[in-house]
């Protein structure tokens, strides 16, 4: 009976270990959503480990902090823009678009907004739509024509004839 008390004891302390290890790693990967909910459930699950939910906590607290200190108000055009272009370069293209048709709330007749609309639905894949903003932006800066032909990012475009037609490049 000894042994199996042991082995049970044995268990639980893996299971405690890799349910902090789950939390800790999720907090440095800057995942503070999942590091809290982990960090949590470790809580509920080992109140006894006095030492492990004191630090847990501490995370927990630090979690709660960051997401306080990066909310961030946004207000005038710039604010809109710059956050924009931020989430654009990390990938999150649908939050960008969102972010620039704030700033085109604060000044319709912002062409590089308009332009960057574009290119973030040319980064999910919707070169046509792309196309359509393009246009438009170039409507309201003839500049666009040029920037756009020299854009890095949408290099596998520039052969399109539509591209062509539209930054009169035939």
């Amino acid at each position: 009976m000894s042994a199996e008390k042991d082995k049970g004891n044995i268990d639980n302390y893996e299971k405690m270990l890799s349910s902090y290890t789950q939390a800790v790693k999720a907090f440095r990967r800057g995942d503070c959503a999942k590091a809290l909910e982990h960090f949590g459930a470790f809580i509920e699950k080992f109140p006894m480990e006095k030492e492990l939910v004191d630090r847990s906590r501490i995370y927990m607290k630090v979690c709660e902090d960051k997401g306080k200190k990066d909310a961030i108000a946004l207000k005038e055009f710039d604010d809109f823009y710059e956050m924009g272009v931020y989430r654009m370069n990390q990938g999150a293209y649908e939050e960008a678009v969102q972010l620039f048709n704030k700033a085109l709330e604060k000044d319709s007749g912002e062409g590089k907004i308009i332009y960057l609309i574009g290119k973030s639905h040319y980064l999910m894949g919707d070169k046509d739509k792309f196309l359509d903003y393009l246009k438009s932006a170039i409507h309201v800066d003839k500049s666009f024509k040029i920037f756009a032909q020299n854009d890095l990012d949408i290099e596998d475009i520039k052969d399109d004839k539509k591209f062509k037609l539209i930054t009169k490049l035939a």
